[in-house]
């Protein structure tokens, strides 16, 4: 095998391992579930922004060297900090650790000890994570190493005998707007933000191997090619699984009872708790890292004035609270905060990647701001504000019925932006002129 070969399958795989978030694999079921017959088309959606989003962002990050703040620099230092940490707020305490916790509660501890309390169970599960974050330890990368293929292969087996041996009929759910209701459902899994936050481990392993410029971009595509291969296997069979069970189970059922009525129905009592406790075993590996990054990012941008110790401690007690919602609640929550950062994060990555924009900061600063305020005001009637302005205002913009009234303004913003510039330019060169 060459090492070009070898070296764009190790890192590939090594993405995969990345995203292959074992509180991701909760979302492609209940996804088929919903869209039924109109599954493939849900898939596609998912994978582009749920995989093919934060492979470009770990390729954006490669042309700064894999340093986001770099990148984000660009709009200001201001934003590209309190851009920072708005990021791992959502990929940290806020969101993503505690739903790591929830789902190893609803998915683990809940059919196996079904009297323990959630609070219970997630005050446990911190202080076990605690136990490795504050003294960390090569024993959990050693069990994370053997975890993901465990996992896997479990999966694996799940999806083929799904697709040998289906546990009900793919249905026409007569849903609309299957593929906006894909590509946002695909925001859930926060990867793009993690990307974009973890691309440095990918870019170091690319240069660490001897590759550099356009040799490590081909490198790093290649790889991303690998990854989002493995990951749409994996997310279009579990929606497959969850396509059969629109006719045989209620649309209310939550994203964790789903999984586990299909692993049971596909595998039995015994193949639902095995996928269940590798599943747990897999999120407590994630929240371990997750928390050793955000108290390390904490100490790091306050120069050890937010020493790391009480950074873990403080982001494990806002897990705590905000994990005892249960996944469902924290999904809900995710939605307004992930549609605010969402359009930065993709306005950024493509304009990154984008040879004739990227060098222009002002061009840049007006269409992620502008990313940002529809993004905000997009978000207004999801949190409770219903003025009839605002309603009538995201009336009258197009794509605002399917979730995306950020993007036409962004696109208007670019074209004028890039217009005054130029102008700005041919004047510059008629005063030099003359």
């Amino acid at each position: 095998m060459k090492k070009t070969t070898k070296d764009f399958l190790v890192i590939g795989l090594a993405l995969f391992a990345m995203f292959f978030g074992a509180g991701n694999l909760i979302f492609p079921p209940y996804l088929g579930n919903l869209m039924g017959s109109k599954f493939i088309l849900a898939t596609l959606g998912f994978v582009v922004t749920g995989v093919g989003l934060p492979f470009l962002g770990i390729l954006a990050c490669t042309k700064t060297n894999g340093n986001f703040n770099d990148m984000a620099g660009k709009v200001s230092k201001r934003f590209a900090i309190i851009c920072s940490v708005a990021i791992f707020l959502a990929i940290g305490p806020m969101l993503a650790i505690p739903r790591t916790a929830a789902t190893t509660y609803e998915l683990t501890i809940q059919p196996v000890f079904p009297w323990m309390s959630s609070m219970v169970s997630m005050i446990l599960y911190f202080a076990l994570n605690l136990c490795f974050v504050l003294r960390p330890s090569k024993v959990i990368d050693r069990i994370g190493k053997f975890l993901t293929p465990a996992l896997l292969i479990a999966l694996l087996i799940l999806i083929i005998k799904g697709v040998v041996s289906p546990i009900g009929i793919v249905i026409n759910t007569n849903i609309s707007s299957v593929l906006s209701n894909s590509l946002i459902e695909g925001y859930q899994t926060m990867d793009a933000l993690a990307g974009l936050m973890f691309a440095t481990v990918i870019t170091s392993s690319v240069i660490q191997k001897g590759y550099k410029d356009k040799e490590a971009i081909n490198i790093t595509i290649k790889s991303g090619l690998v990854a989002i291969f493995g990951l749409a296997i994996v997310y279009g069979g579990l929606m497959y699984l969850g396509a059969q069970t629109s006719s045989i189970l209620p649309k209310d059922i939550s994203k964790t009872a789903l999984l586990l009525e299909i692993s049971k129905r596909s595998l039995g009592g015994y193949g639902s708790i095995i996928i269940g406790i590798a599943m747990g075993l897999a999120c407590f590996t994630t929240s371990i890292g997750l928390i050793t990054a955000g108290a390390s990012f904490f100490d790091n941008i306050s120069n050890g004035k937010l020493p790391y110790k009480i950074n873990a401690i403080v982001i494990s007690l806002v897990s705590i609270a905000m994990g005892n919602f249960g996944v469902d609640k924290i999904v809900k929550i995710s939605v307004p905060v992930l549609s605010i950062l969402y359009p930065v994060a993709i306005t950024l990555i493509l304009i990154t990647l984008s040879k004739g924009l990227s060098k222009n900061n002002f061009v840049l600063r007006v269409s992620i701001y502008t990313s940002l305020i529809f993004g905000i005001i997009e978000t207004l009637p999801s949190i409770g504000v219903n003025g009839g302005f605002i309603k009538e205002f995201l009336n009258i913009i197009p794509l605002s019925s399917i979730g995306f009234a950020w993007v036409t303004p962004t696109l208007l913003s670019l074209v004028i932006s890039l217009f005054i510039t130029k102008r700005n330019e041919n004047s510059s060169s008629k005063i030099l002129e003359s």
